[in-house]
């Protein structure tokens, strides 16, 4: 057990190094850097009720995404939420189908156009008329968490390299580590954990990161 802790201690260390040693994204973009215009919905939660095990709770939120770059663009995205007790947490993993199915249900009217996010096109085409409404899930987290962020990569081509503050490579010399443009959302969580189902997620802040 006390392995465990100790290595999630460190890739949170190293996470922490990465994030106040990486640069910054570019003020000026380069001639053929792009980043897509978002909106978001702030995250909500749901629940629902699984074919083995009962009534489940997850959280979203709805980003909308529109690609005003002149051209069309390859589209990767990743959605990672962390919470202030250690987890990390990738979106829309192992998430079942009917999750995605009661969200949309829930939105039909202002989004009928709504897609998860691991099965979103990997091409985003160019316009206002092509923008993409997309679901990002998460299974529920810790109940003593307080505060969270999520990081959502894939929303630009800029991209940058550094060194690795522990990992080496067979020359002694530091593993490169490719850091990618990312969006940062940042929320406080309050309310008794007990009931989760009143939770209040109040929102704090968002700036553009490399990581």
């Amino acid at each position: 057990m006390k392995s465990v802790v100790y290595g999630t201690f460190a890739v949170w260390t190293a996470t922490a190094f990465l994030c106040l040693a990486a640069p910054e994204p570019a003020i000026v973009p380069g001639p053929r850097d792009w980043t897509m215009e978002l909106t978001f919905e702030h995250p909500q939660q749901i629940m629902v009720q699984m074919e083995k095990g009962g009534l489940k709770r997850f959280w979203y939120i709805i980003v909308t995404l529109t690609n005003q770059s002149g051209r069309d663009v390859d589209f990767y995205p990743t959605c990672d939420l962390m919470t202030d007790t250690f987890h990390i947490i990738p979106a829309n993993k192992h998430t079942p189908k009917g999750v995605f199915e009661r969200i949309k249900g829930r939105h039909s009217r202002k989004y009928p156009f709504l897609e998860a996010l691991d099965k979103a096109d990997n091409k985003m085409l160019e316009g206002e008329d092509n923008a993409e409404d997309i679901a990002v899930i998460w299974p529920d987290f810790d109940e003593q968490v307080k505060s969270l962020k999520v990081f959502i990569s894939g929303l630009s081509n800029e991209t940058a390299v550094v060194d690795h503050p522990v990992s080496k490579n067979a020359a002694g010399e530091p593993v490169k580590v490719y850091l990618r443009k990312t969006l940062e959302i940042c929320y406080t969580l309050s309310g008794d954990p007990a009931l989760r189902s009143s939770a209040r997620l109040t929102y704090k802040s968002k700036r553009w990161i490399m990581r």
